[in-house]
């Protein structure tokens, strides 16, 4: 498995990680996605580390709690061979308290270690912006638990870029630990992510962690145009919490992604999930399944690469027109021939 470094860090982390969101299966939304207890769980880490996949996902409101504790019992015995990533601030169904204050982060990361039977998280991550809390309480609050060794490397997720870059500013002010990683959605039919957090990313040494890279199940190969959603699949219950999907776009983009993955000889959510590992700042794609298959048709993501054909067709069929104030760069050759490109083009 291809290591990586965590943006401008020194953490490697492997190109595939593992996302816990389906350990645990508390709750209508969690539950739909899967229902791993801490045997199954057990197995899947095994299949994990055999492929090279030492980076593992969870945060606490994944099933109100239970995702960190069947990961923190699945890790036990072998906790020193790999990397543990969790989020906190988003309202949990415990008290329903949220947001990044002193008290509340605090209290987060030692329900965390004790939820994971850890004594430090690798990777720490806001799970959300928090408008009601100053940034300077935020990071020293985070710079005390790096420095009392609870937390490693400290990152965010769902942020915009301008949230992002006021943090780092602020950190940077006041010379406390920076951010280091981004958890975002980017998926061939939700390339947003390239616009302004790519760029800023690749500037201030900020790597990205993608999750849901299948468009929150939708880039599975089961979504056909012309077929009804699968009967089983659980967009049922689902796809109000995830993504918004454009349906022409996405049925564009499973045309290619098939044609692609027949020539290939590949699944896919393989073919899928190999572009997102072509992508400038991507340090780790976070890949989760409620089974072993599953498991092992993802992890045949890597270790083979797309030619630039194929990338240029899945670029192009993704490609969508800029918003403002990005379209008139787009439309100027000479920022879409930067290396690597500071701009999306249309392949």
């Amino acid at each position: 498995m291809e290591l990586r470094s965590l943006g401008r860090s020194g953490l490697q982390v492997p190109v595939l990680s593992f996302g816990a969101g389906t350990f645990g299966g508390a709750g209508e939304l969690f539950g739909a996605w899967g229902h791993v207890d801490v045997a199954q769980a057990r197995s899947m880490v095994d299949q994990c580390l055999d492929a090279g996949v030492t980076l593992f996902d969870t945060a606490d409101v994944y099933s109100d709690g239970a995702s960190e504790e069947v990961l923190g019992a699945a890790l036990r015995g072998r906790r020193d061979r790999v990397l543990v990533s969790t989020k906190a601030g988003l309202p949990t169904g415990r008290d329903g308290e949220l947001g990044s204050s002193r008290r509340h982060l605090v209290a987060a990361v030692e329900s965390a270690l004790r939820r994971l039977d850890t004594d430090h998280v690798d990777l720490f991550q806001l799970h959300a912006y928090d408008a009601r809390t100053s940034p300077e309480e935020v990071v020293d609050t985070l710079d005390s638990l790096v420095t009392s060794g609870k937390i490693r490397y400290l990152g965010v997720s769902n942020y915009a870029g301008w949230q992002l870059a006021r943090a780092l500013g602020v950190a940077d002010a006041r010379g406390r630990e920076r951010f280091v990683a981004h958890q975002v959605y980017y998926s061939l039919v939700g390339r947003d992510y390239e616009w302004d957090l790519m760029p800023l990313g690749l500037a201030e040494g900020v790597g990205a962690l993608v999750w849901s890279p299948l468009a929150w199940g939708r880039l599975t190969g089961r979504i056909r145009r012309g077929a009804p959603l699968p009967e089983r699949s659980r967009l049922h219950a689902t796809a109000a919490a995830g993504p918004p999907v454009d349906t022409d776009l996405l049925l564009d983009v499973v045309d290619v992604l098939v044609d692609v993955a027949d020539e290939v000889g590949r699944t896919v959510p393989q073919v899928a999930l190999n572009w997102l590992t072509t992508r400038p700042t991507v340090a780790s794609v976070i890949v989760g399944a409620r089974d072993a298959d599953q498991l092992a048709d993802n992890l045949g993501a890597v270790g083979w690469s797309l030619d630039a054909e194929h990338v240029r067709r899945l670029d192009a069929v993704s490609h969508r027109p800029a918003p403002y104030p990005h379209f008139p760069y787009e439309r100027q050759a000479g920022f879409a021939a930067v290396s690597p490109p500071l701009f999306p083009t249309a392949g």
